[in-house]
């Protein structure tokens, strides 16, 4: 197990790939805190019924007061905080549309949990990052960042913000031996795009080279590396 002794924290870990990303922490060791606006408390139970350790979290990650608090809780539960997996995001409600028609307040409100959502998590557990001289913190961005992709310019912004947050931090916590990494997933069969649809799928096939379905299963070996 090579993240025995670790504590995690996974946002937006209910279901889909924050479940899965959940899961495979545990599976390495690490006691893991399930966090999530929806009910984290069904992830939670299937770790420790597999002999884990896992802490269900109800968190708004674009509150600040909630954010602050999620850290001290795990803390206090585990005696520390080793790795920061940011992947909380809107995604799965968003409807598509010319950006002309994007609301100031669907806008704010992706804005809100996309990218101050993580600024808010890195800022409540640096802290203690700091304090023990090492740390792990993973966001989850996305491919559409590097292609762009019309009718979703929100949800795309936000995921490019992701990137520059990723770097600048980088940069601001490399003497603390606090390693901040992104990582960029293409369209993955979780529950949000199970409900998108075949067309959504059949189209997302089209442009890969090799023709087959990602799913949230394949991208946790490389959340584990990056922890490790």
């Amino acid at each position: 197990m090579r993240l025995r002794g670790k504590v995690a924290i996974v946002t937006g870990a209910a279901q889909g790939i924050g479940a899965a990303y959940a899961r495979g922490l545990a599976r390495e060791g690490a006691a893991v805190a399930v966090v999530d606006i929806l009910d984290p408390n069904p992830v939670a139970k299937e770790i420790v019924g597999n002999d884990g350790k896992a802490l269900p979290l109800v968190v708004d990650v674009s509150d600040e007061k909630q954010t602050g608090e999620m850290a001290r809780k795990v803390a206090d539960t585990f005696g520390h905080i080793d790795i920061l997996v940011n992947n909380a995001a809107i995604y799965g409600t968003i409807v598509r549309k010319g950006f002309e028609q994007i609301t100031v307040e669907e806008w704010d409100k992706i804005m809100a949990v996309n990218v101050r959502g993580i600024f808010l998590c890195v800022k409540a557990v640096t802290p203690y990052l700091k304090k023990q001289e090492r740390g792990k913190i993973i966001n989850v961005t996305s491919s559409t960042f590097f292609k762009g992709n019309e009718n979703f310019l929100h949800y795309v912004s936000s995921k490019g913000a992701v990137v520059a947050m990723t770097r600048s931090l980088a940069r601001e916590l490399g003497d603390y031996n606090i390693n901040v990494n992104a990582i960029a997933p293409g369209q993955t069969m979780s529950e949000a795009n199970l409900k998108r649809g075949e067309e959504t799928d059949a189209r997302s096939l089209r442009a890969r080279l090799l023709k087959r379905r990602l799913l949230p299963e394949d991208l946790v070996g490389t959340v584990i590396y990056l922890s490790s």
